[in-house]
């Protein structure tokens, strides 16, 4: 494995299933001590809840984030402890960018958990205040995407924008529910192969998180952090993020803005990355990487047996 060639992924909300990052506790004992460092944190048994469920409880946002985060950073530390050298770069999906920044050492586990849980916490009550929700469109140009959004803000006089460009043909809006009903509606009726709303009860990366994301940027000006020891692609630029000033501005404004993840992908395959490895349950990255550039190689790290056979090229 030439490592300068490879890159770290973490995903986000969505990728989270009962029983994740078992098999890897099981197997692996720095896994099983990331988990019980994440209860004694969280203040509750997080590795009982990804291990066994139930899954409505796994699914509330105040939950999700923290299982996410804690789950990558498990997978990193057993990857982390057979590394024979850094990656080019890292990434990570939404949620997953705070997951990426602990693996390249600009927060400490406990700090980036900590943020995490209050973005969660944020994200929550901000829902609750502005209820929204998102939309998965297919089959969709980026600029179409763009302009059905123009058009259901002006129909109903509220707010829809597009919220993740994942990878061509595949992006998420998100809004408020009279705004994202009307553009869904458009989007089928200009010919998308799909749009539905998702069981996701927040309008995140849209302006309904402008309050959750000037408390959280506070928050974030408080927290202790370093440079990164390899760089990390900003989800709100795609450029990569290299000092402590960036990152900050970064994650102060990532929960409104959008998640540009086809763009980050095309930002470390034009600096030379032909690997990427998706450290987290899912495989969602995985295969967003194949509808992005179908010859870059994409591995999931979620059983012992995908992490031996990384180990071992």
């Amino acid at each position: 494995m030439n490592w300068q060639q490879t890159a770290f992924l973490f995903p986000g909300q969505g990728s989270q299933t009962v029983g994740m990052s078992k098999a890897l506790a099981d197997a692996y004992p720095v896994v099983k001590e990331t988990f019980e460092q994440a209860n004694d944190i969280l203040g509750y048994d997080l590795a009982k809840l990804c291990f066994e469920g139930p899954a409505e409880q796994l699914n509330e946002t105040i939950h999700t984030q923290p299982a996410l985060f804690v789950s990558g950073a498990a997978a990193f530390r057993a990857l982390n402890d057979n590394l024979t050298a850094l990656p080019a770069f890292a990434a990570g999906h939404s949620l997953g960018e705070f997951t990426a920044l602990f693996a390249a050492g600009a927060l400490t586990f406990e700090d980036g958990l900590r943020l995490v849980q209050k973005r969660a916490s944020l994200m929550r009550d901000a829902g609750e205040k502005s209820p929204g929700a998102v939309a998965a469109l297919l089959g969709l140009e980026i600029d179409a995407v763009r302009l059905l959004c123009q058009d259901a803000q002006q129909v109903t006089g509220e707010v829809v924008v597009l919220a993740n460009d994942n990878c061509p043909g595949q992006v998420v809006i998100s809004g408020s529910h009279a705004a994202l009903d009307k553009a869904v509606e458009f989007a089928n009726e200009r010919g998308a192969k799909k749009a539905v709303k998702l069981a996701v009860s927040v309008a995140v990366h849209s302006p309904l998180m402008k309050e959750a994301g000037e408390e959280f940027g506070m928050v974030v000006e408080q927290t202790p952090f370093h440079a990164p020891r390899f760089p990390v692609v900003a989800n709100v630029t795609a450029q990569p993020l290299t000092d402590v000033a960036a990152l900050r501005q970064e994650l102060s404004v990532q929960i409104i803005s959008p998640v540009r993840w086809t763009e980050s992908i095309q930002t470390m395959l034009a600096a030379g990355v032909n690997s990427f490895i998706e450290l987290g349950p899912g495989g969602v990255l995985k295969g967003l990487l194949k509808r992005i550039d179908r010859g870059a190689a994409g591995i999931s790290v979620e059983t012992p047996e995908d992490l031996e056979k990384l180990i071992a090229l």
